[in-house]
């Protein structure tokens, strides 16, 4: 059987009241303890959360996880389901040109992101970013000309309800 021990620090009821709020802090005549006895601790952190991979993990691309689209000279719907997204990829173009991301819901669009050049020399960057899609949303792009160009991949990383979705 363990030994039980009463501590006396002040740095350490005062950290317990700063994570424990919750506790109502100590109260006069009440002590923290410890004891001799080992208590192992399983963390379920991940488990409890629907996500046996770590985070950064759980975003890695794969082969059926991944949608890849080329937008030019046109509009295309990328994705029109529910949930979190994650979307990124190159824009190239040269000339009088503008790609773009519009949210829609069949009745009102938003535009998210808006690349318009007017200049002769060739242009190319980057984009990467999150989009959320509910019940009758979809996301598009437009490229109005065909030198004008939106490359990239879509890939779900969490369901509507936040749940993440691993990569198959």
């Amino acid at each position: 059987m363990g030994q039980e021990f009463i501590i006396k620090s002040q740095l350490l009821e005062d950290k317990v009241n700063q994570l424990l709020p919750s506790q109502g802090g100590f109260q006069a005549g009440v002590d923290l303890s410890a004891s001799t006895t080992i208590i192992p601790i399983v963390d379920l952190t991940e488990s409890a959360e629907g996500s046996a991979l770590r985070q950064d993990l759980q975003k890695a691309l794969s082969l059926n996880s991944v949608t890849s689209f080329s937008v030019r000279n046109t509009t295309s719907t990328l994705i029109n389901t529910t949930g979190y997204f994650r979307v990124f990829g190159v824009y190239t173009t040269i000339g009088n040109n503008t790609c773009l991301f519009n949210l829609t819901d069949g009745t009102t669009t938003k535009k998210l992101l808006e690349y318009a050049f007017d200049t002769s020399q060739f242009t190319s960057n980057l984009y990467d970013f999150i989009v959320f899609l509910q019940a009758g949303d979809s996301l598009t792009a437009d490229s109005n000309n065909a030198s004008g160009a939106l490359e990239g991949s879509t890939r779900q990383i969490a369901d509507l309800q936040g749940n993440l979705i691993n990569p198959l």
